[in-house]
């Protein structure tokens, strides 16, 4: 302000500070302060507005907070919507002051100016000249169309308050929502990974799925639970690396001919309320397990999202192909600093030799530094000057001036002239720039990080070995400790979504099954079985030999075929000798006429199958449910072995969402051999029944398989139900769901129940493709049977 302006200022102050009308002392300190930011924004009639509405929100009760907030954030949030926005953050705020929600009023204020730059898109810009601005008394375009998306945030803010307000538990009494304070912080962060339809959506799939539960409210609005995480992840703008991992899969195999397993990495600190919209200092990174990639990534300088993981892939398949670790615990960081920056050049300029055409994205995604914009009185500005070189290596259109800068960009060039050259050699070339280049500056404890990032390298933990243990090697964190359950090795866990009825959606990655092969017990007790039923075998040995494909099958009376019909050319020479008009089809042709079909038989393997079940009246012997299984399930595969379908065995139990158990007895290329029965002499049964993950697996496998037909045969003995989720509706929906998907796959989908009572739920699962068994004595027997109907 000019000295006439801070007068008029200063005149006017006590007649503002009278329209405040507040005797809170902590007002005192900041009011003049906010009111120069004020006068700048605000037209006379919005100042006034802006002082009569604090003053209402001193009086409301709720203490100072709400008025500090409103005085602070309030010309900001006038600079993107403009000024008549206040009516309608008014009535937000009334309404929580009506509800038991008063306390949300406070976090609602301290982000409304947050989320107001993000719905912006043009924000009103603010006046120079000191004087009161009338510049923003009627919105521009920017307030005007950042003021649909706004009005949509606020009627969302109350459709969630209104639905999660005195509902918890069903109670009579008013309870305050858990989590719409938690929203209301998370609210910017939010909306800069979602549109406001996405975070519609996100909020909708929380309300419904926790609507009655207070911790797993708070939990999912505080971005802390898996599903929330899951759902934002599905919601999100930009390129998904989980929607595009098999083309940038087959990118990998293709160009680079390498195979790793592509691992997303969240992009944000979800879980940190300090700083919500901080981000990850993480980039690609890759290590024995896998290539760590951003779980999403936006277009940016002209470059796609999927091309951006192209460019990041090809740096660390270049890494993977010509770096070599080196010794750091004698390097200073700048010295390692340095040495990353002309080996990841080096990286690139191999890269481009082999596909010169990634040249344009390289130099598209790698920043521009401007020469001379550190200031070294202020700032550290080795990293720039590095950020500049590496740039002057890539682009020889760079335009630096700098002659240290050219000395070394010709003798990198040099260095790669004739050869791959090596990162040894880079090491060297580097540690001499950085005796050249450093200044005294450069211990500045402020560093200048303004275009020196370049996102699409990784951060080169491959490219150090640590001897001693120090604080370099404690910079890096320790892998992350497995989820696995003790007894589960091997193979990571697959992550199925679920099927929530009552909310018409799906929870994704809910669903953790962990597959390993089944223990081996003793084959001889499967031997004992086949030769218990011999008696039955041989009955279903006739019926085998009923469907058993013959493996060729003639087609006579051919014009053109693959070999000549006697009869029928005889016949015709005969015509031909008695004047007669001969029949041309005198070729015959032959075609395989086989069963191309794959069958999978899916045990159900909970608790309930060690129940026992009496053999006759005299109860003297007993077997259980699992036994008898036992018994059809070897019946069946020696049935399904004399015909030579290609055929499976797998089991399945779960014990919670978290830990689903899929136990692979036989595959499909084994033969029915003692290993294999070995495993199914070994099958145990426990826990409980999560039947939809279970049947997404074992579609995995068998739609994967190139037959005309495929069958998934369920053998169960009730229904789906687990520990934790006392729905049973919830698992029965999810299975039907799971039924329908793989009948959208071509996998045909029977199920035989053991249960009596199966009658209530085993038709909403699947349809008519089911046989209730009642008389379990008798599954040995009808098993096989009924395959053999299914199938002929």
């Amino acid at each position: 302000m000019t000295a006439t302006e801070t007068a008029s200022f200063l005149e006017r102050l006590p007649a503002w500070r009278a329209r405040l009308d507040t005797r809170f002392p902590e007002v005192d300190p900041v009011f003049e302060a906010c009111l120069v930011d004020a006068v700048r924004v605000l037209s006379p009639e919005g100042l006034d507005a802006y002082l009569d509405y604090a003053r209402t929100l001193g009086k409301l009760g709720r203490g100072v907070e709400p008025m500090l907030i409103f005085l602070a954030e309030w010309p900001q949030v006038a600079r993107s919507l403009g000024e008549d926005a206040l009516p309608a953050i008014a009535a937000t705020i009334h309404t929580l002051y009506k509800s038991p929600n008063g306390k949300a009023i406070a976090p609602f204020l301290q982000s409304l100016a947050a989320v107001a730059r993000r719905l912006s898109r043009s924000p009103g810009r603010p006046r120079n000249d000191g004087t009161p601005s009338a510049g923003l008394a009627q919105p521009g375009l920017g307030a005007l169309s950042s003021r649909e998306p706004f009005q949509r945030y606020l009627s969302l803010s109350l459709d969630f308050m209104e639905r999660t307000t005195g509902s918890i538990h069903g109670h009579h009494q008013t309870f305050a929502s858990p989590g719409l304070p938690l929203f209301f912080e998370r609210a910017p962060q939010l909306l800069g990974l979602l549109s406001v339809g996405g975070l519609q959506r996100w909020v909708e799939y929380g309300i419904r799925n926790h609507q009655h539960h207070p911790e797993h409210q708070r939990d999912y609005f505080a971005l802390r639970s898996a599903d929330a995480r899951a759902v934002l992840q599905r919601e999100r703008r930009g390129t998904l690396l989980a929607d595009h991992s098999r083309v940038l899969d087959l990118y990998l195999q293709a160009l680079w001919q390498q195979e790793a397993l592509l691992v997303p990495y969240a992009t944000t600190h979800l879980g940190d309320a300090a700083a919500p919209d901080a981000s990850v200092p993480l980039r690609p990174y890759f290590d024995d397990l896998g290539m760590r990639l951003p779980d999403v990534l936006d277009d940016r300088d002209g470059v796609r999202g999927i091309d951006r993981y192209r460019a990041a892939l090809a740096h660390m398949a270049g890494h993977r192909r010509w770096s070599q670790p080196q010794v750091a615990d004698n390097w200073s960081p700048f010295q390692r600093l340095a040495v990353e920056t002309f080996e990841d050049a080096r990286i690139d300029t191999l890269l481009l030799r082999e596909y010169p055409g990634l040249r344009a994205t390289l130099l598209r995604l790698h920043p521009h530094p401007t020469e001379g914009a550190c200031d070294p009185a202020t700032h550290s500005c080795l990293r720039h000057r590095l950020a500049m070189l590496s740039r002057a290596m890539l682009d020889a259109q760079h335009g630096y001036t700098d002659p240290d800068l050219l000395h070394f960009c010709q003798r990198f060039h040099q260095a790669l002239a004739a050869s791959e050259s090596s990162t040894q050699e880079m090491a060297s070339l580097a540690l001499s720039c950085v005796a050249r280049i450093r200044r005294q500056s450069d211990q500045q404890p402020n560093v200048f990080f303004t275009d020196t990032e370049v996102d699409y390298r990784d951060d080169n933990r491959h490219l150090w070995i640590y001897i001693e243990a120090g604080d370099e090697e404690e910079s890096f964190e320790p892998p992350p400790q497995s989820e696995t359950p003790p007894d589960v090795a091997g193979l990571p866990p697959r992550h199925y979504p679920e099927w929530d009825y009552q909310s018409q959606t799906w929870r994704p990655d809910w669903v953790s099954l962990y597959e390993r092969l089944q223990p081996g017990g003793n084959p001889a007790h499967i031997h004992a079985i086949l030769a218990r039923h011999a008696g039955l075998a041989k009955q279903l040995k006739r019926l085998l030999d009923l469907l058993k494909p013959q493996d060729k099958v003639r087609i006579r009376f051919q014009e053109e075929g693959s070999e000549l019909d006697l009869d029928v050319a005889i016949r015709s020479w005969v015509d031909v000798q008695s004047g007669a008009a001969p029949d041309p089809r005198i070729n015959m042709s032959r075609r395989t006429d086989g069963r191309d079909i794959a069958v999978l038989l899916l045990l159900d393997l909970s608790q309930s199958l060690n129940e026992p079940v009496s053999l006759g009246s005299s109860g003297g012997s007993q077997q259980t449910v699992l036994d008898l299984s036992r018994e059809a399930v070897t019946l069946l595969a020696w049935a399904i072995e004399q015909l030579g379908d290609p055929f499976a065995i797998a089991g399945f139990h779960s014990n919670t969402r978290h830990d689903v158990r899929y136990q692979h007895i036989k595959g499909f290329g084994e033969r029915f051999d003692d290993d294999v029965k070995g495993r199914l002499a070994g099958i145990e049964a426990g826990w409980s029944t999560r039947m939809g993950a279970a049947l997404r697996h074992a579609g995995h496998y068998l739609g994967a398989r190139q037959t005309d037909k495929k069958l998934l045969l369920i053998l169960t003995d009730g229904q789906p139900s687990d520990i934790d989720t006392p729905d049973e509706r919830t698992l029965i929906e999810d299975a039907r769901e799971a039924v329908r998907e793989l009948g959208q796959d071509g996998i045909y989908t029977h199920c035989i129940s053991l249960d009596p009572k199966a009658d209530a739920y085993v038709g909403d699962i699947f349809g008519g493709r089911h046989t209730v068994i009642d008389n379990v004595q008798r599954l040995p027997e009808r098993l096989p049977q009924l395959f053999m109907a299914l199938t002929r």
